[in-house]
């Protein structure tokens, strides 16, 4: 397999889906770079997620289970 040529911000992501980018991170935190996120470092310490067109897929396939968690009523 190839790989990526290119990915795209957490932020951006966020913007792409229509989706809140806490949730996002949220979803990321189980996410692994086999899945397509990456943590991309900056300067001045500044760090953020971003994810590869896999990891689009990935996001996508997984906010439903976790949209479905977080309205869930807690036992």
């Amino acid at each position: 397999m190839a790989s990526p040529a290119h990915a795209v911000t957490i932020n951006r992501a966020a913007e792409i889906l229509g989706e809140d980018e806490a949730l996002l991170w949220e979803v990321a935190s189980d996410m692994e770079p086999e899945d397509g996120c990456l943590w991309i470092y900056d300067t001045d310490d500044r760090q953020t997620v971003a994810f590869t067109p896999a990891g689009m897929e990935c996001l996508q396939e997984m906010l439903p289970e976790y949209k479905l968690s977080r309205s869930s009523p807690r036992s």
